[in-house]
């Protein structure tokens, strides 16, 4: 039970903050989810860094286009959105009028279902793609969160059709996309039901620094930007288990860990723990 006391004595804004939450409250909203929603939109200026100049082209919808394509597609993304760490791009439900590119920091996607249970599908770096699993029925599927302070480009639907009408290009774009979204989705499906726990956790280790490297970062040492919870939904373990995975690895050499900095001392040796194919999502 939540008591909360309102005295006449507060600053006006204290006042209506309070009214807020205690009307959420009432809604059975959670108070938490709507701090988390927060986000700066950004419009794109001519000044601003488009999809022609952009040193993430060759990741996100713009691989593989000429330069004029390019320019044209400078047209699509027409403002972006700065997330704080933990706030919500969109959620479950709501209208997937858009697709979005990450421009910076890192995002996660997450399931829900009515009893409260969370599912991640999906860590995403910067290049990759979020709100694609929406375009089916014009409603998000998912969560997406920021992991850190991030952006990311916004591409509304509507402008996307209108565009793909005078560059059918993008038509095979977006396939591609989807197809990367229905790929992550069999590995997913992979790693939770044929390999072991110490072969899902080298596995997504791998993965990640090869992603990483892709981008121009160390494949070796790099910051975890999820906590080994969230790591654990996604590979389905439990935190006890990711934590004892890691001190392993650590007794091994395989790696060391100090909190989130990892460093990978052995690539191959995880390779021949992993026992999979780990590369990187995007083509080279």
């Amino acid at each position: 039970m939540v008591a909360v006391v309102i005295s006449t004595r507060w600053p006006q804004s204290w006042l209506i903050h309070a009214t807020i939450i205690l009307y959420l409250l009432h809604r059975k909203y959670s108070v938490a989810l709507l701090l988390l929603s927060m986000h700066k939109k950004i419009p794109v200026t001519p000044d601003s860094m488009r999809c022609s100049t952009c040193m993430l082209s060759e990741f996100c919808l713009s691989f593989g286009l000429s330069m004029s394509e390019l320019e044209q597609l400078d047209a699509l993304v027409q403002e972006r959105i700065r997330l704080p760490k933990n706030s919500t791009l969109f959620q479950l439900g709501d209208p997937a009028d858009a697709i979005y590119a990450l421009r910076s920091g890192s995002l996660k996607t997450q399931l829900e279902d009515a009893s409260g249970h969370v599912q991640i599908t999906s860590f995403l770096l910067p290049g990759e793609i979020a709100g694609i699993d929406g375009l089916q029925t014009d409603i998000h599927r998912s969560h997406a969160i920021a992991l850190e302070d991030s952006e990311v480009c916004v591409m509304r639907m509507n402008d996307f059709d209108r565009l793909a009408a005078e560059m059918p290009v993008l038509q095979t774009q977006l396939r591609r996309l989807m197809s990367q979204e229905i790929a992550r989705s069999h590995n997913l499906m992979k790693t939770l039901g044929a390999l072991r726990s110490e072969q899902r956790l080298a596995a997504f280790l791998l993965n990640l620094s090869e992603r990483l490297s892709a981008l121009g970062y160390s494949p070796y040492e790099f910051i975890l930007r999820m906590s080994r919870e969230e790591i654990g939904n996604f590979l389905g373990l439990t935190l006890e288990t990711v934590s004892r995975l890691f001190s392993r690895f650590a007794r091994e050499g395989l790696l060391k860990i100090q909190q989130r900095e990892v460093m990978l001392l052995d690539l191959d040796a995880l390779r021949e723990l992993s026992g999979v194919e780990c590369a990187a999502e995007h083509p080279k």
